[in-house]
Parts: C-alpha cells; sequence; structure tokens
C-alpha cells in the first residue's frame, strides 16, 4: 500500500465571519476561521501551526492570506500562504500565487496565477504587475490596440502573440508559423 496521508481534521471553529458581514481590513486570529461573508485586507494567523482558515463558498478574501492550514471553497484576490496544507473544493478561485507544503485540489477549482511548493527552492523573482490606467500609451511606449477574437476564440496582440482564453486547448490557438 502507498503511503496514505491522513485526513486533515481542522481545529475547533472559534471565529466565524457570517454570510452578509464585510471587514474592512487585516484580520489575525488563533484556532479555526469560518468566512461566509466578505473580508478586504489580508488574513493571519497567530503562531499556531493548528491554526486553520475555512473559506466557504460564499466567502471572499480580497488581499493576502498566511495560515498554515487552509480549506477554500470561495474566492480569493491576492497570494495564499501556507506552510502546511491547502485544500481547494470544487468551488475554490484563487487569483495570486498558492505557496503550499501540501495541495489538495478538486475537480472545478481554479487557480489563477502560479503554484510555489514550499519545498521548492526559492522562485525566481517576478516583476510586479503594473496597474493598467487605459489603452493609451505613455510617452516612449508602443499603444497596444484592442483586437477580436478569431474564430477559434484566440485573441492576438499587435505582436501576433497568441493569447489562450481561459477554456480553450492550447492546441487550438491559431498562433502564426515561425
Amino acid at each position: 500500500m502507498m503511503g496514505r496521508l491522513k485526513r486533515f481534521k481542522p481545529p475547533k471553529i472559534v471565529t466565524v465571519i457570517g454570510i452578509g458581514s464585510t471587514i474592512n481590513g487585516d484580520l489575525c486570529f488563533s484556532g479555526g476561521l469560518h468566512v461566509d461573508g466578505v473580508i478586504h485586507g489580508n488574513v493571519m494567523a497567530d503562531d499556531d501551526p493548528g491554526a486553520a482558515l475555512i473559506l466557504s463558498e460564499q466567502g471572499v478574501v480580497e488581499g493576502d492570506v498566511n495560515v498554515p492550514n487552509v480549506i477554500l471553497n470561495g474566492n480569493v484576490v491576492g497570494d495564499v500562504h501556507s506552510s502546511n496544507r491547502v485544500e481547494l473544493a470544487p468551488n475554490a478561485r484563487v487569483t495570486g500565487t498558492l505557496y503550499y507544503k501540501l495541495l489538495e485540489m478538486a475537480m472545478g477549482a481554479e487557480v489563477n496565477g502560479q503554484l510555489i511548493s514550499s519545498d521548492d527552492p526559492a522562485p525566481t523573482p517576478v516583476e510586479p504587475r503594473k496597474a493598467v490606467k487605459s489603452l493609451e500609451a505613455e510617452e516612449g511606449e508602443k499603444a497596444v490596440k484592442p483586437v477580436k477574437p478569431s474564430e477559434t476564440g484566440a485573441i492576438r496582440s499587435e505582436a501576433g502573440v497568441g493569447i489562450k482564453p481561459a477554456g480553450t486547448d492550447a492546441r487550438d490557438l491559431d498562433l502564426p508559423k515561425s
């Protein structure tokens, strides 16, 4: 028998952010935190290695998450840092980098960003993203013009680079031949 992992048993829920509740600002907790509402800020656990964040299907976090054990079924817009375990349920949506030691991902879960295992060596630094102000170029830059999707659903930039829309296979893209 291959090594089986024990099913993670989250700690007793000590804090609940209910449906219809909104928190504006950072949240620091210990024990278990269950979120059904919205948090506009970072979520951090105290120095408790057993601390866990459980984000329900209705839950939203707009900020970074730094918790040892994370169970997601809602939306996170920000980076997720887990020193232990991340469980992504079918409705989980992460827009940002996910740092993990152990990852369990159900079919349907999405990560729009990087997956970085904590066992990996330090990642190569990535240039920070610039906010898009408009499609007009600043002085000395080339303007980018919006383009229409081709019949295959691929989008081309002015440079001719294909951009793959979500839900398409890379082989379906109509890319230029080199």
